[in-house]
């Protein structure tokens, strides 16, 4: 509260220089501050202004525990003061509802709602995702004040990686247009997109540090995981728990998957970073004479792999449910560097995840599953064949991983070829 206060009064200095009246109040409370101090000043300052005062207090839910909590409670108990002793509206920017909260408070040792410590909420305001439309409406007026101009293409493959999240929306343009490509005569085109998006996840600015760092909740854990690995049902967790991370704009509103194609890039890419950092692998270790990708042979050394490793490497991975996904991801990562490309599909309630990688003229599908019944593999098999179908895929594989303990790894291990359709499948046990 302290610092609160002492920031008003540095902006107030700032800007009411002819005002004085906010310097003297701030400075009687910051000799002793009590649970009234941050209302005292408000009004003392309303009481003192010949206009009425707006307030806006931006990222409210950076404050934590009991400071939030008296907060709110400050705001509420100013409230019927209104406006000649407090401000007339006050607007909390955040990334939640603050009806949504809960927030532990170590003095009463109970966790309180944001509603009951601030019942006073007249509206709540939302930033909504960018329509295609909006997408390329923002993206002309950069046509129109450079002359440099996006393809359509661009806009739309843009709108697709971005699914209209402002944030993202804006920074993949101005990558492309004052990074990668800040000749205007050059127009912006889906390659340069894409480059753009590339840059954007290695660089990690900071919604997306942010982001990650929200992973790390445990209640956010719990979710991410089941999408991570296909698994479970939205009836599975607690409603202030969706909730809470549609709200941080993790996933869609209608369903529980992850909000757009960057943030999947982003997350299994983040989760298994120091993974995929102390991996040794080398892309030319899978490479044929005619350059195009050996993948089986990648398989077999990631079979041996695991085999060796993810009992202690799955022990540390805060995601248990998908951490064998995770741990394939980062040692094929580590590989498809070198020149390829890696699409992710995954959702909750899927039971898989659909993994595409496009390496020269190769489009190779592989297929993650968790066994969990005797149909597993002839369901795979269907999932698998269907997605290189939507895919024109060169080649099919479905990983199998057996989580029971009680098998060994020689009853675990196998690899079997199938043809289903067209397509001549190899199913690789682990």
């Amino acid at each position: 509260m302290r610092i609160i206060l002492e920031e008003m009064r540095a902006w107030a200095k700032l800007f009411f220089k002819q005002d004085d009246s906010i310097f003297a109040c701030v400075a009687e409370e910051l000799k002793d501050l009590s649970g009234s101090s941050l209302k005292n000043v408000l009004q003392a300052w309303c009481q003192a202004s010949s206009q009425p005062i707006i307030l806006f207090i931006d990222e409210i839910d950076s404050l934590v525990g009991d400071t939030l909590i008296s907060v709110l409670r400050q705001l509420r108990a100013g409230y019927p003061n209104r406006p000649h002793a407090f401000p007339q509206s006050a607007c909390l920017v955040g990334v939640r509802d603050v009806r949504d909260y809960r927030i532990w408070s170590e003095v009463d040792q109970a966790m309180v709602l944001g509603g009951s410590a601030f019942n006073i909420k007249a509206e709540s305001l939302t930033l909504p995702n960018f329509s295609l439309e909006q997408v390329r409406d923002l993206y002309l007026q950069h046509t129109k004040e450079t002359g440099q101009k996006f393809t359509d293409e661009a806009i739309e493959y843009a709108f697709y990686l971005t699914q209209g999240q402002p944030w993202l929306v804006n920074a993949l343009a101005y990558q492309a247009c004052f990074r990668d490509v800040t000749d205007y005569t050059l127009p912006i085109t889906k390659a340069v997109i894409e480059r753009a998006k590339e840059t954007l996840i290695q660089r990690r600015d900071t919604h997306i540090d942010v982001l990650v760092d929200r992973l790390s909740e445990p209640r956010v854990r719990d979710i991410i995981d089941a999408i991570m690995s296909g698994s479970g049902e939205e009836a599975d967790f607690k409603i202030d728990d969706v909730q809470y991370v549609r709200d941080l704009g993790l996933v869609t509103s209608k369903r529980l998957e992850i909000a757009n194609p960057i943030y999947q890039e982003i997350i299994p890419r983040e989760l298994s970073y120091t993974k995929q950092e102390s991996i040794v692998q080398q892309t030319s270790w899978y490479l044929r004479k005619d350059g195009l990708l050996d993948v089986p042979k990648f398989l077999e050394a990631f079979t041996q792999f695991y085999r060796e490793n993810s009992d202690v490497w799955l022990e540390k991975f805060a995601y248990k449910e998908s951490g064998p996904h995770l741990l394939l991801m980062a040692f094929l990562q580590r590989v498809i560097n070198g020149g390829g490309k890696i699409h992710r599909e995954y959702a909750l309630g899927r039971g898989r995840v659909d993994l595409l990688i496009q390496w020269l003229t190769q489009h190779i599908v592989i297929e993650l599953k968790v066994k969990r019944g005797k149909t597993t593999i002839e369901k795979g098999l269907e999932q698998t064949a269907d997605y290189m179908d939507v895919n024109s895929a060169t080649e099919g594989h479905l990983v199998v991983f057996d989580r029971k303990t009680d098998k060994s790894w020689d009853e675990r291990i196998f690899r079997q070829e199938h043809a289903i359709g067209k397509y001549q499948i190899t199913v690789w046990g682990m």
